[in-house]
Protein backbone atom coordinates (compact mmCIF):
# COMPACT_ATOMS: atom_id res chain seq x y z
CA UNK A 1 0.00 0.00 0.00
CA UNK A 2 2.69 2.32 0.80
CA UNK A 3 4.15 1.36 -2.21
CA UNK A 4 1.27 2.35 -4.50
CA UNK A 5 1.41 5.80 -2.46
CA UNK A 6 4.90 6.46 -2.71
CA UNK A 7 4.83 5.23 -6.36
CA UNK A 8 2.02 7.85 -7.25
CA UNK A 9 3.14 10.98 -5.62
CA UNK A 10 6.68 10.39 -7.80
CA UNK A 11 4.68 10.23 -10.90
CA UNK A 12 2.61 13.02 -10.00
CA UNK A 13 5.85 15.38 -8.99
CA UNK A 14 7.46 13.88 -12.60
CA UNK A 15 4.39 14.86 -14.53
CA UNK A 16 3.83 18.57 -13.25
CA UNK A 17 7.99 19.03 -13.93
CA UNK A 18 7.70 17.92 -17.74
CA UNK A 19 4.30 20.63 -17.54
CA UNK A 20 6.58 23.21 -16.12
CA UNK A 21 9.12 22.54 -18.13
CA UNK A 22 6.97 22.80 -21.16
CA UNK A 23 5.38 26.20 -20.14
CA UNK A 24 8.92 27.76 -19.54
CA UNK A 25 10.18 26.04 -23.05
CA UNK A 26 7.50 27.42 -24.94
CA UNK A 27 7.55 30.60 -23.75
CA UNK A 28 11.14 31.43 -24.24
CA UNK A 29 10.20 29.95 -28.05
CA UNK A 30 7.81 32.47 -28.88
CA UNK A 31 9.67 35.28 -26.84
CA UNK A 32 12.45 34.50 -29.13
CA UNK A 33 10.78 34.15 -32.25
CA UNK A 34 8.69 37.77 -31.76
CA UNK A 35 11.21 39.60 -29.67
CA UNK A 36 8.97 40.41 -27.37
CA UNK A 37 9.72 39.01 -23.31
CA UNK A 38 5.94 39.94 -21.92
CA UNK A 39 4.37 37.27 -24.06
CA UNK A 40 5.09 34.65 -21.16
CA UNK A 41 4.73 37.02 -18.56
CA UNK A 42 1.22 38.56 -20.11
CA UNK A 43 0.12 34.51 -20.83
CA UNK A 44 0.94 33.46 -17.27
CA UNK A 45 -1.15 36.44 -15.74
CA UNK A 46 -4.35 35.78 -17.67
CA UNK A 47 -4.38 32.45 -17.06
CA UNK A 48 -3.82 32.75 -13.64
CA UNK A 49 -6.65 35.20 -13.16
CA UNK A 50 -8.93 32.93 -14.43
CA UNK A 51 -7.92 29.63 -13.03
CA UNK A 52 -8.18 32.36 -9.50
CA UNK A 53 -12.26 32.21 -9.85
CA UNK A 54 -11.78 28.71 -10.72
CA UNK A 55 -10.16 28.33 -7.64
CA UNK A 56 -12.44 29.83 -5.29
CA UNK A 57 -15.88 29.59 -7.02
CA UNK A 58 -15.81 25.92 -8.74
CA UNK A 59 -17.16 23.66 -5.78
CA UNK A 60 -20.12 25.70 -5.63
CA UNK A 61 -20.26 25.65 -9.47
CA UNK A 62 -19.75 22.27 -9.78
CA UNK A 63 -22.11 21.41 -7.07
CA UNK A 64 -25.19 23.69 -8.56
CA UNK A 65 -24.35 22.10 -11.95
CA UNK A 66 -24.52 18.79 -10.43
CA UNK A 67 -28.32 19.13 -9.10
CA UNK A 68 -26.76 18.61 -5.24
CA UNK A 69 -28.72 19.53 -2.01
CA UNK A 70 -27.09 19.39 0.77
CA UNK A 71 -28.76 16.86 3.39
CA UNK A 72 -29.99 16.87 6.79
CA UNK A 73 -28.21 14.64 9.22
CA UNK A 74 -31.50 13.23 10.34
CA UNK A 75 -32.24 12.12 7.00
CA UNK A 76 -29.08 10.72 6.10
CA UNK A 77 -27.87 9.55 9.56
CA UNK A 78 -25.39 6.40 8.10
CA UNK A 79 -24.15 8.66 5.64
CA UNK A 80 -23.34 11.55 8.24
CA UNK A 81 -21.37 8.39 10.61
CA UNK A 82 -19.30 6.93 8.22
CA UNK A 83 -17.88 10.48 7.06
CA UNK A 84 -17.49 11.38 10.74
CA UNK A 85 -15.52 8.85 11.71
CA UNK A 86 -13.35 8.40 8.45
CA UNK A 87 -13.00 12.34 8.88
CA UNK A 88 -11.62 12.06 12.42
CA UNK A 89 -9.30 9.13 11.42
CA UNK A 90 -7.82 11.53 8.55
CA UNK A 91 -7.23 13.99 10.79
CA UNK A 92 -9.25 16.56 8.45
CA UNK A 93 -12.64 18.46 9.49
CA UNK A 94 -15.56 17.11 8.42
CA UNK A 95 -16.51 18.55 5.20
CA UNK A 96 -20.48 19.40 4.19
CA UNK A 97 -22.39 16.58 2.81
CA UNK A 98 -24.72 16.44 -0.27
CA UNK A 99 -26.89 14.49 -1.77
CA UNK A 100 -27.28 13.91 -5.46
CA UNK A 101 -30.71 12.51 -6.46
CA UNK A 102 -29.93 10.41 -8.87
CA UNK A 103 -30.14 6.36 -9.52
CA UNK A 104 -26.78 6.16 -10.63
CA UNK A 105 -24.18 4.87 -8.13
CA UNK A 106 -21.39 7.72 -7.99
CA UNK A 107 -19.94 10.35 -5.79
CA UNK A 108 -17.42 13.30 -5.93
CA UNK A 109 -15.39 15.77 -3.46
CA UNK A 110 -14.68 19.41 -4.32
CA UNK A 111 -12.66 22.41 -2.50
CA UNK A 112 -10.12 23.63 -2.19
CA UNK A 113 -8.92 22.73 0.87
CA UNK A 114 -9.73 20.30 3.73
CA UNK A 115 -11.16 23.55 5.98
CA UNK A 116 -13.50 24.08 2.58
CA UNK A 117 -14.59 20.68 1.20
CA UNK A 118 -17.59 19.15 0.21
CA UNK A 119 -18.69 15.62 -0.46
CA UNK A 120 -21.59 14.74 -2.95
CA UNK A 121 -22.96 11.31 -3.37
CA UNK A 122 -25.93 9.92 -5.61
CA UNK A 123 -28.61 8.58 -4.17
CA UNK A 124 -28.01 5.38 -6.43
CA UNK A 125 -24.62 5.17 -4.00
CA UNK A 126 -26.67 4.65 -0.91
CA UNK A 127 -29.10 2.57 -2.36
CA UNK A 128 -26.85 0.15 -3.98
CA UNK A 129 -23.47 -0.21 -1.57
CA UNK A 130 -23.22 -2.00 1.59
CA UNK A 131 -21.58 -0.37 4.57
CA UNK A 132 -17.86 -1.39 4.01
CA UNK A 133 -18.11 -0.53 0.10
CA UNK A 134 -19.87 2.74 0.95
CA UNK A 135 -16.20 3.70 3.56
CA UNK A 136 -14.24 2.94 0.44
CA UNK A 137 -15.70 5.48 -1.61
CA UNK A 138 -16.11 8.26 1.33
CA UNK A 139 -12.39 7.16 2.22
CA UNK A 140 -11.21 8.04 -1.62
CA UNK A 141 -12.90 11.34 -1.55
CA UNK A 142 -11.66 12.19 1.87
CA UNK A 143 -8.20 11.49 0.14
CA UNK A 144 -8.75 13.83 -2.47
CA UNK A 145 -9.88 16.45 0.16
CA UNK A 146 -6.61 16.00 2.94
CA UNK A 147 -4.49 15.64 -0.44
CA UNK A 148 -4.73 18.97 -1.81
CA UNK A 149 -6.09 17.40 -5.36
CA UNK A 150 -8.10 20.36 -6.06
CA UNK A 151 -5.65 22.67 -5.15
CA UNK A 152 -2.84 20.82 -7.42
CA UNK A 153 -5.66 20.46 -10.46
CA UNK A 154 -6.71 24.54 -10.17
CA UNK A 155 -2.35 24.81 -11.16
CA UNK A 156 -2.41 22.19 -13.61
CA UNK A 157 -5.73 24.65 -15.23
CA UNK A 158 -3.20 27.81 -14.71
CA UNK A 159 -0.47 25.40 -16.98
CA UNK A 160 -2.77 24.40 -19.55
CA UNK A 161 -4.21 28.25 -19.87
CA UNK A 162 -1.24 29.68 -20.35
CA UNK A 163 0.26 26.89 -22.60
CA UNK A 164 -3.32 27.70 -24.94
CA UNK A 165 -2.90 31.32 -24.75
CA UNK A 166 1.00 31.07 -25.91
CA UNK A 167 -0.05 28.82 -28.79
CA UNK A 168 -2.92 31.50 -29.84
CA UNK A 169 -0.54 34.33 -29.69
CA UNK A 170 1.93 32.03 -31.79
CA UNK A 171 -0.50 31.40 -34.28
CA UNK A 172 -1.66 35.07 -34.77
CA UNK A 173 1.83 36.53 -34.80
CA UNK A 174 2.86 34.11 -37.84
CA UNK A 175 0.21 35.69 -39.42
CA UNK A 176 2.21 39.19 -39.43
CA UNK A 177 5.79 37.77 -40.31
CA UNK A 178 8.58 36.81 -37.91
CA UNK A 179 10.47 37.88 -35.36
CA UNK A 180 11.27 40.88 -36.50
CA UNK A 181 11.83 43.09 -39.63
CA UNK A 182 15.60 43.20 -39.74
CA UNK A 183 16.44 41.29 -42.71
CA UNK A 184 18.17 38.34 -40.38
CA UNK A 185 17.02 34.89 -41.86
CA UNK A 186 19.51 32.14 -40.30
CA UNK A 187 18.99 28.39 -40.64
CA UNK A 188 18.58 28.34 -36.34
CA UNK A 189 15.93 30.71 -36.61
CA UNK A 190 14.14 29.14 -39.64
CA UNK A 191 14.32 25.97 -37.47
CA UNK A 192 12.69 27.52 -34.53
CA UNK A 193 10.01 29.07 -37.01
CA UNK A 194 8.43 25.44 -37.97
CA UNK A 195 9.31 24.06 -34.21
CA UNK A 196 7.19 27.16 -32.82
CA UNK A 197 4.45 26.70 -35.45
CA UNK A 198 5.03 22.98 -34.57
CA UNK A 199 4.27 23.07 -30.93
CA UNK A 200 1.55 26.06 -31.28
CA UNK A 201 -0.61 23.81 -33.11
CA UNK A 202 -0.18 20.15 -30.76
CA UNK A 203 0.63 22.25 -27.55
CA UNK A 204 -3.39 22.44 -26.54
CA UNK A 205 -3.84 18.96 -27.50
CA UNK A 206 -0.45 18.00 -25.60
CA UNK A 207 -1.21 20.19 -22.52
CA UNK A 208 -4.42 18.27 -22.22
CA UNK A 209 -3.32 14.78 -22.21
CA UNK A 210 -0.72 15.49 -19.63
CA UNK A 211 -3.84 17.49 -17.52
CA UNK A 212 -5.41 13.93 -17.80
CA UNK A 213 -2.61 11.71 -16.94
CA UNK A 214 -2.57 14.04 -13.86
CA UNK A 215 -5.85 13.49 -12.80
CA UNK A 216 -5.42 9.89 -13.57
CA UNK A 217 -2.97 9.74 -11.41
CA UNK A 218 -4.38 11.77 -8.61
CA UNK A 219 -7.29 8.98 -8.63
CA UNK A 220 -4.84 5.84 -8.02
CA UNK A 221 -3.40 8.32 -5.22
CA UNK A 222 -6.58 8.71 -3.91
CA UNK A 223 -7.15 4.89 -3.74
CA UNK A 224 -4.04 4.26 -2.25
CA UNK A 225 -4.48 6.94 0.99
CA UNK A 226 -8.51 5.74 1.05
CA UNK A 227 -7.13 2.14 1.87
CA UNK A 228 -4.86 3.92 4.40
CA UNK A 229 -7.72 5.22 6.02
CA UNK A 230 -10.25 1.77 6.51
CA UNK A 231 -7.00 -1.03 5.95
CA UNK A 232 -10.24 -2.64 3.81
CA UNK A 233 -8.99 -2.30 0.12
CA UNK A 234 -11.82 -5.12 -0.90
CA UNK A 235 -14.46 -2.43 0.26
CA UNK A 236 -13.48 0.16 -2.40
CA UNK A 237 -12.77 -2.85 -5.00
CA UNK A 238 -16.21 -4.08 -4.97
CA UNK A 239 -17.57 -0.53 -4.95
CA UNK A 240 -15.66 0.22 -7.63
CA UNK A 241 -16.95 -3.27 -9.34
CA UNK A 242 -20.73 -2.22 -8.89
CA UNK A 243 -20.32 1.58 -9.73
CA UNK A 244 -18.48 0.39 -12.98
CA UNK A 245 -21.05 -2.30 -13.99
CA UNK A 246 -23.80 -0.47 -13.38
CA UNK A 247 -26.21 0.98 -16.24
CA UNK A 248 -28.05 4.00 -15.29
CA UNK A 249 -26.84 7.20 -17.06
CA UNK A 250 -25.82 9.81 -14.62
CA UNK A 251 -27.82 12.79 -15.90
CA UNK A 252 -26.43 15.35 -13.64
CA UNK A 253 -22.92 14.51 -15.47
CA UNK A 254 -21.08 16.87 -17.77
CA UNK A 255 -17.72 16.63 -19.74
CA UNK A 256 -16.77 19.75 -17.41
CA UNK A 257 -17.53 18.10 -13.84
CA UNK A 258 -16.32 14.11 -14.98
CA UNK A 259 -12.89 14.37 -13.57
CA UNK A 260 -14.52 14.88 -10.00
CA UNK A 261 -16.53 11.38 -9.81
CA UNK A 262 -14.56 8.33 -8.16
CA UNK A 263 -15.48 6.50 -11.16
CA UNK A 264 -16.20 8.14 -14.67
CA UNK A 265 -20.04 9.13 -15.07
CA UNK A 266 -19.89 9.06 -18.84
CA UNK A 267 -18.55 6.30 -19.16
CA UNK A 268 -21.67 4.32 -21.21
CA UNK A 269 -21.06 7.09 -23.47
CA UNK A 270 -17.82 5.98 -24.78
CA UNK A 271 -17.79 2.35 -24.69
CA UNK A 272 -16.11 0.62 -27.42
CA UNK A 273 -14.13 3.55 -29.09
CA UNK A 274 -10.49 2.49 -28.93
CA UNK A 275 -7.64 3.19 -27.33
CA UNK A 276 -7.08 6.64 -28.87
CA UNK A 277 -10.38 7.79 -26.93
CA UNK A 278 -9.01 6.25 -23.92
CA UNK A 279 -6.20 9.19 -23.93
CA UNK A 280 -8.91 11.24 -23.25
CA UNK A 281 -10.42 9.54 -20.33
CA UNK A 282 -10.12 11.29 -16.90
CA UNK A 283 -9.95 8.13 -14.89
CA UNK A 284 -7.69 5.31 -15.54
CA UNK A 285 -9.46 1.88 -16.30
CA UNK A 286 -11.41 0.79 -13.16
CA UNK A 287 -9.39 -2.82 -14.35
CA UNK A 288 -5.95 -1.34 -13.49
CA UNK A 289 -7.47 0.14 -10.22
CA UNK A 290 -9.30 -2.46 -8.52
CA UNK A 291 -5.83 -5.01 -9.54
CA UNK A 292 -3.78 -2.38 -7.57
CA UNK A 293 -6.43 -2.32 -4.78
CA UNK A 294 -6.10 -6.25 -4.58
CA UNK A 295 -2.68 -5.88 -4.86
CA UNK A 296 -2.42 -4.07 -1.33
CA UNK A 297 -1.13 -5.62 1.55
Amino acid sequence: MYKQIDANKNRTVLLMGVFLVFVIGLGWLFSYLYNNQIILVVAVLIAFVQALVSYYYSDQISLAVSGAKEAKRKDELTLFRVVENLSITAGIPVPKIYIIEDPSPNAFATGRDPRHASIAVTRGLLDKLNKNELEGVIAHELSHDKNYDIRLMSIVVVLVGTITLLADWALRGMRFGGRDQDKESSNLKAILLVIGLFLALLSPLIAKLIQLAVSRRREFFADASAVKLTRFPEGLARALEKISADKEPLEAANKATAHLYIANPLKNRHDKIGWFANLFNTHPPVEERIKALREME
